[in-house]
């Protein structure tokens, strides 16, 4: 590989026949990852940006590890993504291709696309060399937001950015070639491909994709020798759930190395049903699409549900008043916007030069990234969120308060199973706090004044919902972030 950049996948280089990639009935030795990864490289010489039809299967890695190999920037298609922000993406990103198993069934937005089909074979060859020398600051992946705030926009994610990302969470979490992650995440965001494919070969260690998360699954993974596990809140909380019932699954929580939650904060509540029943602590991190990992909770140490860390290795994190001050105290209590830099950083959005020189203190990339979460730093320099600058900081009767610490004293009552809290206007307190939750028990939810109640006695007077609405269940994107602004009106 090039002298100016080391390879993404040393493993690759000197392939042997040590498991790599295990997904439903296929699995890939580093020997055949090489091969088959290698033989769609040079498929993909002169190509200037390829789309990967992202679906949950090993084609999916070997796809994404192709691209990289040829120094093709690769954009993951989300495969329930609807007409509109396909259609989207695709006129944004302008691939050349898609990539997609043989056996796989494209939508129509596709099909003015050249389709290169994805085997797992692969030829005698093994992996090619970069096309001269490699720039780190060469873009690697383009992963669409969710489009919250408008249209998806392009991140785009250099190889510099991705290496830096994965080696700062090796250090912190003793991250080595003899881990198995076990993980079933979507292969088309951060978490699930980053984190959770590149990551592991990074490492010359072993992914096992279970293809759809359940319990069971994990169980099975983990009591045959996965060492880490990477979730979201949704799946933990199942997890939670079955733990009571299912004796296997207790002992495969127990005997591993390292459980990871990410991609929204873990309800303490769950923390502790887990703790409880395993002996183990669920480590959280914090990160997005544009910044990759910002901080991390290091195995080992001390419980700390609710909090995501201190800062990774290399990666600079300040809070910041509403007047563009820098909170200079750990309080624990003031509230401040987490801007990040560091070289896990973007490189800015795909055809969107003022969103880049918006998202940026001062206006250059490179600089400080205006996150849009909101924090408070411990006595102790760890940082917890509070929630989104957008929908979750709620300014009522002169207080700034943060929307999660509400949602996990919530979830604390035994009568509620899920929770979220929003601020809407209010003439008196300029807004009001407003609960929503899902009853444990739909025929005999607790009372509007009983759960007021349970969060002043929990927290502070101030901070108690002055509305509770039921619903059946909240809204949730495929990582199971809850999607506020899709809450009913009124």
């Amino acid at each position: 590989m090039s002298a100016l950049f080391p390879p993404m996948f040393p493993a690759l280089a000197a392939p042997t026949d040590r498991p790599a990639l295990r997904c439903g009935p296929d699995s890939l030795s580093y020997e055949e990852l090489a091969r088959a990864a290698g033989a769609l490289a040079a498929r993909l010489a002169g190509v200037r940006r390829v789309a990967v039809w992202a679906v949950p299967t090993a084609r999916t890695a070997v796809a994404v590890v192709a691209a990289l190999l040829a120094g093709v920037p690769a954009v993951p298609l989300n495969p329930r993504s609807g007409e509109r922000e396909l259609a989207h993406i695709l006129g944004d990103s302008a691939p050349d291709a898609v990539l997609a198993g043989p056996a796989d069934e494209l939508p129509a937005a596709l099909g003015a696309l050249p389709r290169i089909d994805v085997e797992l074979g692969g030829g005698r060859d093994g992996v090619p060399s970069p096309p001269g020398d490699v720039d780190p600051e060469s873009t690697a992946l383009i992963v669409y937001t969710s489009g919250t705030t408008g249209p998806p926009k392009g991140v785009l994610l250099s190889r510099r950015a991705v290496a830096a990302s994965l080696d700062a969470l090796a250090e912190a979490w003793a991250w080595t070639s003899e881990d198995v992650l076990v993980h079933g995440l979507p292969l088309f965001h951060v978490h699930g491909l980053v984190l959770g494919v590149l990551g592991p070969l990074r490492r010359g260690g072993e992914v096992r994709h279970l293809g759809a998360f359940t319990p069971e699954g994990v169980a099975r993974e983990l009591g045959a020798g996965g060492t880490v596990l990477f979730g979201v809140p949704t799946m933990y909380h199942r997890l939670a759930d079955a733990l009571p019932d299912d004796p296997a699954l207790v002992k495969a929580l127990s005997g591993a190395r390292l459980l990871v939650s990410g991609s929204a904060a873990l309800p303490v509540h769950d923390h502790e049903r887990i703790a409880a029943a395993t002996g183990r602590t669920v480590v959280e991190r914090y990160g997005m699409s544009e910044t990759l990992m910002n901080t991390s909770v290091r195995p080992g140490g001390p419980p700390r549900p609710g909090t995501v860390g201190t800062p990774l290795p290399g990666v600079e994190v300040r809070l910041v008043e509403e007047d563009g001050s820098v909170l200079a105290g750990s309080d624990g209590e003031t509230v401040g916007e987490v801007q990040v830099r560091g070289p896990n950083l973007f490189s800015g959005y795909l055809n969107r030069p003022e969103a880049t020189a918006e998202a940026f203190d001062g206006g250059t990339a490179g600089g400080w990234f205006r996150t849009g979460d909101m924090a408070v730093r411990e006595g102790d320099g760890t940082i917890r969120l509070v929630g989104r600058k957008a929908t979750d900081l709620i300014k009522s009767g002169g207080y700034k308060i943060g929307a999660g610490e509400i949602e996990n004293a919530l979830l604390d009552h035994p009568g509620v199973r899920e929770a979220a809290v929003t601020g809407e206007p209010d003439p008196d307190l300029g807004e009001r706090i407003v609960a929503w939750v899902v009853p444990a028990d739909p025929a005999d939810p607790p009372a509007d004044a009983e759960l007021a109640d349970h969060v002043a006695r929990l927290l502070a007077p101030h901070k108690r919902p002055r509305s509770v609405r039921l619903l059946d269940a909240l809204p949730r994107n495929d990582l199971g972030k809850v999607l506020k602004k899709r809450l009913p009106r009124g």
